[in-house]
């Protein structure tokens, strides 16, 4: 095998199994639960954290409408339930609309819950890579930290 040609099978693989690691920019948590019983844990520390969930969304529920459609193409990974729940806070809306209102966009929030194989994991996006080098970092770094505190303490509480 030449350089050139084992160099190019060494990047491929690098780049595979950096395809693999986690992103930075998403937070994820996972835990032995039902999706159910941890989407009302989600909600409910949400809520206690001063965040009120606005709206349940049943992901899953829509795609497998679309199922015989998309054929082979329809849920390759074997998620067996996805579930979005939307949620904001009044007093980091005014905060992120006095810094920097572009950021607005970011309101609502949202966390997702997918479901395999006996385990529920959590993903959050976080602000805090949108936010950074604004006038509203502060206070989104703060908002992190609260909702991925929630999501901790729901999943720990099983």
């Amino acid at each position: 095998m030449n350089l050139s040609k084992h160099l190019l099978a060494v990047a491929l693989f690098a780049f595979s199994f950096s395809a693999l690691a986690a992103n930075p920019a998403v937070y994820e948590k996972s835990a032995k639960l039902p999706l159910v019983k941890a989407v009302k844990l989600v909600s409910q520390k949400l809520d206690d954290a001063g965040y009120a969930v606005v709206n349940e969304l049943a992901i899953s529920e829509n795609l497998k409408r679309m199922a015989k459609k998309w054929g082979e193409n329809y849920n390759r990974n074997q998620l067996e339930g996805i579930t979005s729940l939307v949620f904001c806070s009044g007093w980091y809306v005014n905060q992120v609309s006095n810094l920097d209102p572009t950021l607005l966009g970011l309101c609502p929030l949202h966390v997702t819950l997918t479901h395999k194989a006996g385990v529920t994991t959590v993903l959050f996006n976080r602000p805090t890579a949108i936010a950074s080098g604004s006038p509203a970092e502060k206070v989104l770094h703060e908002v992190e930290g609260e909702v991925t505190q929630a999501i901790e303490a729901a999943l720990n509480a099983k």
